[in-house]
């Protein structure tokens, strides 16, 4: 065998690996890219199906999802946006509705001199009326109680002059009339009888004085037919109970006189208090405008509020020992509540009714009377002048009844 055959032959064996080693490497390469499109194919489609079953509610590139993907949760709040927006519009038309209406109204108390005479308090006001060149203006009675001259402060800042047409102690209200030339504004007045606790309330006036004029402050109708004790006489006692809407807008010391308003713009209440215990937060009050209005119409017209006149002074049965109750009226047992009758004024329908001292009413028209606030109320709410009235009362322990017609 020649050298040349032997060369070739090793050069053969020497080839023969790297032809093997070859076909394995691409054996395996190919193996490995069909398994790892294999792995790919199924991450996806099973990615896929969870994205379709809502798994991950993740927005898309541009920000928004599809409508088959969206949550309930998500449309709801889209709702809740929709409908706060739409109350913030209605609160913005009904403040610019009424308040270039609401005013202010500076007490001046002379105590001396002209030049030592000084303002001696702040409230608010609401011009409800313009007629022959003149506006009017509701308040309350104890921001204009003891002023000697009063002036009213537009919204743009003007201040006139006002006269005080007449005021009720009572109700809280007074009436005041200025020059018209500058009002352009009036408000108009809304059903305080069909309002709900929920709806929502605003206070539009000047808190603090004429540096805040005009703010507003937003709550909601709180109660209806709430109470509140009124001290006619300033000795602490209650003489009186007037009627007051319950809101949680923040009313402060310089709103009394101002509006509460509804989200129609319409007044539905006056501001009259607040109760400024320190524990105590968010309790307000107003005068529905359903008393209001027919107040204002009197004090308008008249300069006072017609009510019946009985013509008794009174005390009530509750400030009385019970031994007096047994040994002096010689009441039965039972009888613990009424209006004593402390003495009858001379030409008066009690006198002319039969009345007298110590007497003790406990019905009026059948119905029980417990002390002097509801004496009163029965009368001025629920009776007319040149009505009748029937009384049933005790006398030395007998039970008696008669009949007087009131007068103005």
């Amino acid at each position: 065998m020649s050298d040349n055959y032997i060369d070739q032959e090793q050069q053969e064996l020497q080839s023969q690996p790297n032809k093997n080693g070859n076909k394995s490497y691409y054996s395996w390469l190919i193996k490995f890219t069909f398994s790892a499109l294999v792995v790919t194919t199924i991450l996806f489609l099973g990615a896929f199906g969870l994205f379709k079953a809502n798994v991950f509610p993740f927005n898309s590139a541009n920000g928004t999802e599809s409508s088959a993907s969206q949550p309930n949760n998500d449309i709801n709040i889209t709702q809740t946006s929709t409908e706060n927006s739409a109350e913030d519009s209605n609160v913005v038309q009904a403040v610019e509705q009424v308040s270039d209406a609401v005013v202010g109204v500076v007490k001046y108390q002379q105590t001396g001199p002209l030049s030592e005479s000084g303002q001696s308090g702040t409230g608010s006001g609401v011009i409800y009326k313009k007629q022959d060149g003149s506006a009017y203006v509701v308040t309350n009675h104890h921001v204009i109680e003891g002023a000697q001259t009063i002036d009213v402060v537009l919204s743009g800042g003007k201040k006139v002059e006002g006269e005080v047409l007449g005021s009720d102690q009572l109700t809280d209200l007074a009436v005041l009339k200025i020059d018209g030339s500058n009002v352009s504004n009036v408000a108009t007045f809304g059903s305080s009888e069909d309002l709900k606790v929920g709806e929502t309330a605003l206070a539009i006036g000047n808190p603090l004085g004429l540096e805040f004029a005009g703010s507003v402050t937003k709550g909601i109708i709180s109660g209806l037919e709430r109470t509140m004790p009124v001290d006619l006489n300033g000795d602490g006692q209650s003489d009186w109970e007037t009627d007051v809407l319950q809101t949680d807008a923040a009313i402060n010391p310089g709103n009394s006189g101002g509006a509460l308003v509804n989200l129609s713009g319409e007044v539905i209440g006056i501001n009259s208090m607040k109760i400024a215990q320190q524990e105590v937060e968010g309790l307000g009050f107003a005068i529905p405008s359903a008393t209001a209005q027919p107040v204002i119409e009197d004090l308008e017209q008249s300069g006072e509020v017609t009510r019946p006149y009985m013509g008794i002074q009174t005390q009530d049965l509750s400030t009385i020992s019970t031994r007096d109750l047994q040994e002096s009226l010689k009441l039965p047992s039972d009888v613990q509540k009424g209006v004593i009758v402390a003495a009858t004024q001379s030409n008066s329908p009690a006198e002319a009714a039969g009345l007298q001292k110590y007497d003790v009413i406990v019905k009026a028209d059948g119905n029980d009377i417990g002390s002097l606030v509801e004496l009163r109320k029965y009368l001025y709410e629920e009776k007319s002048v040149g009505d009748t009235l029937e009384l049933t009362f005790y006398r030395d322990g007998q039970q008696q009844s008669t009949t007087l017609t009131l007068e103005k």
